[in-house]
């Protein structure tokens, strides 16, 4: 009974590690489809700034604050003045915030 319960326990881990987001491939999403607006470290340019008044830079604390599925919301379906990112989808999106959730000050 003790084999079986490590082998089940081994076989969750495993599945679970399998849908781990990964960081880097969400920094080159993120790279691609995000830091034309967002910058590089998060920090939108001045003149995306202007043009979007409010943004916060994605490592102040308000944005981290953000939950992961509303992250994942504002990226798929947009929010205010941002429109959706229709190239992020599927395990993307959730590289994206982990990436994101790398920028914290």
């Amino acid at each position: 009974m003790r084999i079986i319960l490590t082998i089940v326990s081994l076989a969750a881990l495993t599945v679970t590690a399998g849908f781990a987001a990964d960081v880097t491939a969400g920094q080159a999403t993120y790279n691609k489809s995000c830091k034309g607006c967002h910058g590089a470290d998060g920090t939108p340019s001045p003149g995306i700034a202007k043009m979007f008044p409010g943004m916060k830079a994605l490592s102040s604390s308000e944005a981290q604050a953000t939950s992961d599925a509303d992250m994942k919301a504002i990226i798929t379906a947009g929010k205010g003045k941002m429109r959706p990112v229709a190239s992020v989808t599927g395990p993307a999106v959730d590289n994206v915030v982990a990436y994101v959730r790398t920028l914290k000050k």
